[in-house]
């Protein structure tokens, strides 16, 4: 089974979130689906079924490997190198 090797080098404790929603959503106008947060730097992001996947474009732009779902109630997390749930 696969596994992350970027956990242990995740911040403690936990980075604050940037913002509370995804702010490139709201600069282009569009309406963010399902938030996501970097656990390396805190930026708020929008996931992949929205039309501008905020969240991935961070990941491409910084090559911080590990987001977390910014959804109440939800705890999981995900490696976008290593491509596995953490």
């Amino acid at each position: 089974m696969k596994e992350c090797t970027h956990v242990s080098a995740l911040p403690e404790p936990e980075p604050k979130p940037l913002s509370e929603t995804c702010l490139g959503c709201l600069a282009a106008g569009t309406n963010p689906v399902q938030l996501r947060m970097c656990l390396d730097c805190g930026h708020v992001g929008c996931c992949d079924s929205s039309p501008l996947r905020h969240a991935t474009g961070h990941h491409e732009e910084t090559g911080h490997p590990i987001m977390r779902t910014f959804e109440p109630g939800e705890g999981w997390r995900w490696c976008f190198v290593d491509c596995v749930l953490v």
